[in-house]
């Protein structure tokens, strides 16, 4: 079993990382809280279908880890898969018009909320199957090490999906490739207390998530993912380890979801007001405008500027997706893998777009030919063998 990783130091000093660069992050968590705002207001209205799950109040945890990977690193998401878009760089017109389901969305409208794909920015895919994700992130991370590469995959999951026969599936393949530093992927808890509508203590009967993953010799920590100057430091230390070693590595971000698991959540009957008041005492972009006040004497001028640049922003996205395109019917057949009815493979079957027209004379008919031609076969080789027999004899 992996040893607990020993506490250490979890937050860069300022000087590490410049006070433009921390300003850009917290623009960022900025955007993201007033995009998911905007989307679940369009929700409410009805211009975005299927299901949406916004991330108000857990930004530090995707600012945190996205802003210390590199370009060509890879990122798996969950459902809840807005923050990770944007803060990897997607176009927030981009995302807002896949909420609504346009032919411009990062996913051509196809996704939705729940299945953002933009590879050119590390995006590998927001899945909405629980866990379902976490076996591609260990095949994925494996890949990268087998083609020669340093480059790390992160997977984001929460904390729900841990009591997935997937999770324990990956992390166990992860385990072993790790082992022989063949699996360098960062496992991310986001662990905001809640599956769906039920508290940790009551769907995991062993509520240290992150010592669960030490049965499969990953090596793990806890941060306080409220705090995005933890999540930064938690991240550059692992990410550098993970890229070096080749071996897999969890990270349990401790962290609370302000709105209801999704948008039809309304009442929330699983806690109370006074618990989700109290949360905001600790929202991550009060935290980190109040670090930055000290440090880097960020004012009131320059949060009010942060926050009317992000409302423009968002408002220009909104007006892209209400004014983009449907996507074209025809779309429903494209970057689909499944035989049309009636159609065989035919040649490369590893290219579904070369599926080749039923034979006219196949079929029932084919069937009882080849059956005929085996029966033939059969009799051939017991005459065959008889005579064989017969001949031995003879000797």
């Amino acid at each position: 079993m992996a040893k607990r990783a020993e506490k250490k130091k979890t937050e860069p000093a300022l000087g590490e990382i410049a006070a433009p660069e921390w300003e850009r992050i917290l623009r960022e968590m900025v955007l993201v809280r007033k995009f998911e705002e905007a989307s679940e207001k369009a929700f409410r209205k009805g211009k975005i279908g299927g299901y949406l799950h916004v991330y108000s109040g857990q930004e530090a945890v995707v600012a945190g880890i996205t802003s210390a990977l590199r370009k060509d690193d890879i990122v798996y998401a969950g459902y809840r898969d807005h923050a990770h878009a944007l803060l990897l760089g997607s176009d927030p017109k981009d995302v807002m018009a896949e909420l609504y389901g346009k032919a411009s969305g990062v996913s051509k409208g196809k996704g939705g909320s729940m299945h953002l794909f933009d590879v050119d920015r590390g995006l590998y895919g927001g899945y909405g199957i629980v866990g379902g994700h976490l076996p591609l992130a260990a095949g994925t991370a494996y890949s990268l090490r087998y083609s020669g590469t340093d480059r790390v995959c992160v997977c984001f999951f929460g904390d729900g999906a841990m009591n997935i026969g997937s999770f324990h599936e990956a992390l166990n393949m992860a385990g072993l490739w790790g082992k022989r530093g063949m699996c360098p992927v960062i496992f991310v808890i986001e662990n905001n207390g809640y599956a769906m509508g039920t508290s940790v203590d009551r769907h995991s009967a062993v509520t240290d998530l992150s010592a669960r993953v030490e049965a499969y010799a990953i090596p793990s920590e806890k941060v306080d993912g409220q705090d995005t100057f933890a999540m930064r430091g938690v991240a550059d230390r692992v990410i550098s380890q993970v890229r070096m070693t080749g071996r897999p590595y969890c990270i349990e971000a401790i962290t609370y979801r302000f709105s209801g698991h999704g948008a039809a959540d309304l009442f929330q009957p699983y806690r109370s007001k006074e618990e989700v008041e109290e949360s905001r005492h600790r929202d991550p972009i009060l935290i980190l405008s109040k670090r930055l006040r000290e440090m880097t004497g960020l004012t009131d001028e320059d949060l009010q500027e942060m926050s009317d640049w992000a409302d423009e922003e968002v408002a220009e996205a909104v007006r892209f997706a209400e004014e983009a395109e449907e996507p074209d019917p025809k779309e429903l057949f494209e970057d689909v893998i499944a035989l049309e009815p009636g159609r065989e493979p035919d040649g490369d079957v590893s290219s579904p777009l070369h599926w080749g027209p039923r034979d006219e004379g196949g079929g029932e008919e084919d069937e009882e030919d080849e059956e005929a031609e085996d029966a033939e076969d059969v009799e051939a080789a017991a005459s065959s063998e008889q005579a064989g027999d017969e001949e031995g004899e003879e000797e």
